[in-house]
Formats: C-alpha cells, sequence, structure tokens
C-alpha cells in the first residue's frame, strides 16, 4: 500500500477518546523525545490493544535502522541496530516510503530475521509505517499484535501515528535528513 493511497472507510471511522486524544496533543506539544513516543505507545495501545511497538530511525547511508523507541525494552532494547539489505520489504518501505502490512507466521518469516522472537511474543501479524519528512523514509514506526488480520482503519490509525511520530524521529537523528 502507497503512503499516498488512500484507504477506502466504507462507513468505519477512527474512534480516538477524547482524554487520550487530548493527553497526546499535550504531549506532543512540547515533550522531548523520549516523552512524545512514550504518548504514542500509550495511543497506540488505547486505539489498537496490546502489542509490540518499536520506532526506529532510518539512515539511507548505511542502510541501518536504529531503534529510538521500544514498548518492550527487554525484547527489543533501545539503541539496537539492523542492517537492511536490498530486499523487496526495504525497497517498499524505506526506499518507496510504502506501508507494509504482514498478517500470519508465513508473512513475518519472509520478512524478519528475528521471526523467533517475534513468536515467542505471541505476535502474528505487523504494520510497518514509514517515518516520512519531505518524501524521504527518515525511520519506521512498527506495530506488531496477536492477531490474524488488519482493518484499513487500524492501518491508517497507525499511519497517522506514525507521522505524529515525524518530528521526534528527526530530533533523535539530529536533524538531519538525508537526499
Amino acid at each position: 500500500m502507497s503512503v499516498n493511497q488512500a484507504v477506502p472507510m466504507s462507513g468505519a471511522h477512527l474512534d480516538w477518546p477524547e482524554a487520550m486524544a487530548a493527553a497526546l496533543c499535550d504531549a506532543l506539544s512540547g515533550a522531548d523525545e523520549a516523552a512524545t513516543f512514550t504518548a504514542l505507545g500509550a495511543a497506540t495501545t488505547t486505539l489498537l490493544g496490546p502489542g509490540l511497538l518499536t520506532i526506529n530511525a532510518y539512515a539511507k547511508a548505511s542502510s541501518e535502522v536504529v531503534r529510538l523507541w521500544s514498548s518492550d525494552p527487554q525484547s527489543y532494547p533501545v539503541g539496537g541496530r539492523k542492517s537492511k539489505g536490498d530486499t523487496p520489504w526495504t525497497r517498499q518501505v524505506l526506499h518507496r516510503g510504502e506501508v507494509y502490512v504482514g498478517e500470519g507466521d508465513a508473512a513475518l518469516a519472509e520478512v524478519f530475521d528475528d521471526v523467533a522472537t517475534i513468536r515467542g511474543l505471541g505476535l502474528t501479524a505487523v504494520v510497518n509505517v514509514p517515518v516520512c519528512q519531505h518524501g524521504r523514509c527518515v525511520g519506521t514506526f512498527n506495530f506488531l499484535a496477536a492477531r490474524h488480520a488488519w482493518t484499513p482503519v487500524e492501518v491508517t490509525t497507525l499511519r497517522l501515528l506514525a507521522q505524529l511520530a515525524m518530528p521526534a524521529v528527526v530530533a533523535a537523528r539530529g536533524g538531519v535528513v538525508e537526499a
């Protein structure tokens, strides 16, 4: 799915509890990067239920992602790094800025070298959202959960949350956006 592709809503809507939306706005208006990521993590859990959220910076020059925040720092610690070679997932998410939706064990095994850890956490589906600034991917917002499928509304919700993370991701990268 392209970042610019519209997702038909077919009567569904985003249901953001007022208190959560207000707390998120307050956090985003002046918080540092860690507080912003924590507020986005809380919003993600409130809106989509339990799961694993990681927020990464992407360095195009080294083809590496660096974990900036994790809802499970024991399994996925902040500062963890992954080199991303030339794969269909890398081209889709990091180069073209398109969302990746993976549902089921086969989809996870195809794209993640740490699928054993993911399985061990009982997670069965993922949405990887590129965090983009000026049309360039600067990071990823990754949510995994124990479910069979994602709805269009859930994917749209994650896309919106990912873009709310963009200023903090850019700040954590030192404000550098690679050409």
